[in-house]
């Protein structure tokens, strides 16, 4: 039997495969298959040629795949969402502890949401993006909100009624 031709036709499929996926994995294999390929044409003996085609991709694989991830490494442009945390922003409506407030960052007003009440004009700190919501901080620990109690109608002072 013509081994090959087999060899051929394994290493189009593969490399079909290769462009369809573009992830480098069968690529390895593909130039493993050229490899089976030139052996079948000194030797006929299958178990020879699927050896040095499993071996060699296996190989090639091993070898090459973590130079190339660091040669596919570029460097991350920080986007607007990335840009923005650790930066200080001004509340401009308040943000109760769990509810959702807005803080102005790099002059756009974003929803923000913090574990403590920060008040309006508070200076903040962005720690990180949750969804469409900045988290913040209070980067002012010392101007804490002023609990103000609301006065109750049994603590304010009675009308008397005017007897006529």
């Amino acid at each position: 039997m013509e081994y090959w031709i087999m060899w051929l036709v394994i290493v189009i499929l593969l490399t079909i495969i290769e462009f369809a996926t573009v992830n480098l994995v069968s690529i390895w294999f593909v130039v493993s298959g050229i490899i089976a390929l030139i052996v079948s044409l000194f030797t006929d003996s299958f178990i020879i040629q699927f050896g040095i085609f499993v071996l060699g991709g296996v190989i090639l694989l091993l070898l090459t795949k973590p130079l190339l991830k660091k040669m596919r490494q570029f460097p991350t442009a920080k986007i607007n969402l990335d840009r923005i945390i650790g930066m200080d922003g001004i509340v401009t409506e308040e943000i109760k502890k769990n509810m959702v407030g807005e803080v102005k960052v790099d002059g756009k007003r974003w929803s923000a949401v913090a574990d403590e009440t920060i008040p309006v004009d508070a200076m903040v700190k962005v720690e990180k993006i949750d969804g469409v919501k900045l988290v913040v901080k209070n980067d002012e620990p010392e101007s804490k909100p002023k609990t103000k109690r609301k006065p109750q109608t049994k603590d304010l002072p009675k009308k008397k009624k005017e007897v006529k």
